[in-house]
């Protein structure tokens, strides 16, 4: 592995992206807020699972066919920002006030895994982010192959990136819980969550980054 002054760079650089504000951790406030904290859980979960795809891709090297092949890269980003669309869309057109029963919140927990995975297997941003940031602190004349140095770290960073979810997740449900006095939240809450979402995947659609 690479030097201990390289690795505590690793785990600085690593923590501040996870906790830094950004579209998954939106993408997991939104899911918790519309439909609770299992919900949330749910999301946080298969954020983390999908993220393993994009770890083995990038210790196997496939990442790397997104920067060769940008049509591959464009294709999977405007598929993952158009299902983000569909998903605020769907959440949108609950309405005011809508509520779900309590016999289908588990179904709603289950929906909100699949539709994670789902979100995070179509960002070709996170692969992309893998490939850029993990060979920074990969020692090629280490001990360890190579493609290990990149799974045990892109284990780490998964690992931080979904503390900082549950986190996120316990904020939003007690969010949740202090609005849910308000019944102007329990008019717009769902529509604005679901305008979070379409948002999100505009951003990821047309993002030239």
């Amino acid at each position: 592995m690479a030097s201990f002054e390289t690795l505590l760079a690793f785990f600085g650089a690593t923590l501040i992206f996870a906790y830094f504000p950004g579209p998954a951790l939106l993408y997991t406030a939104a899911q918790t807020l519309a439909h609770g904290r299992k919900a949330g859980f749910m999301a946080a979960l298969g954020i983390h699972l999908g993220c393993y795809a994009h770890v083995a891709a990038a210790a196997l090297g496939l990442s790397a066919i997104f920067t060769h092949v940008p049509e591959a890269y464009m294709a999977l980003k405007l598929a993952g920002g158009l299902y983000l669309v569909w998903l605020g869309i769907q959440l949108f057109r609950q309405g005011p006030g809508s509520t779900v029963p309590v016999a289908g919140k588990q179904r709603t927990a289950r929906r909100a895994f699949f539709d994670s995975v789902m979100v995070e297997l179509l960002n070709p941003k996170v692969a992309l982010f893998f490939i850029a940031f993990l060979p920074q602190f990969v020692d090629p004349a280490a001990a360890l192959p190579v493609w290990t140095q990149f799974l045990i770290l892109g284990v780490i960073v998964n690992l931080a990136f979904s503390s900082a979810d549950i986190i996120t997740v316990l904020f939003a449900s007690g969010l949740k819980q202090a609005l849910a006095r308000n019944g102007r939240w329990q008019a717009l809450g769902a529509r604005l969550c679901g305008g979070l979402l379409v948002a999100l995947g505009v951003r990821l659609a047309i993002d030239r980054g």
